[in-house]
């Protein structure tokens, strides 16, 4: 039951994505989360160009950040105090994709989920409460708006080997 004094309040935060970058969201569970996925991220693709934030949930809730490029690094500190939700962190890359470094992240001990992978326009779902902040869910881009055809079929095949992620 919800009172005055244990109410939640609900809003959207748009992150805002540099151009030409990909950002994943996720929560994880320590203060080391920024110089593990730092470390992890350097390993993963050594072209990478990446900035990293995370919201610490106790002590002095700061937001934590690092990176290998300013102006990444950043957009990731900005976009994680407009979210300033509890043991979430953001990461911005460009010169790779998150197909890329997914699993060296989700490797990372504190890491504990990723919301999303992305580079479409990103809303996430806040919830308040008297204690803080936390994420609800992401709206990943746009609603669908039709089942592909046989010819979409065939382009989605044919993309997919011309990147040289199908062979």
């Amino acid at each position: 039951m919800l009172t005055l004094e244990n109410s939640i309040k609900t809003s959207i935060v748009f992150l805002e994505t540099p151009k030409d970058a990909n950002v994943i969201l996720g929560q994880s569970h320590f203060i080391k989360t920024v110089e593990d996925v730092h470390e992890a991220l350097v390993n993963a693709s050594p072209h990478l160009k990446f900035g990293l934030a995370f919201c610490e949930s106790s002590g002095p809730c700061l937001v934590r950040h690092s990176g290998n490029d300013k102006d990444l690094e950043q957009h990731a500190a900005q976009n994680a105090l407009k979210l300033s939700c509890g043991h979430s962190f953001i990461v911005f890359i460009k010169n790779g994709f998150p197909i890329n470094v997914l699993n060296a992240i989700k490797n990372v001990p504190e890491v504990v989920s990723i919301y999303c992978a992305t580079a479409n326009p990103l809303q996430v779902i806040i919830a308040e409460t008297d204690q803080g902040r936390g994420i609800l869910g992401v709206v990943d881009g746009q609603k669908s708006r039709g089942i592909e055809t046989e010819k979409e079929i065939d382009e989605r095949k044919s993309f997919l080997r011309k990147i040289g992620y199908k062979l």
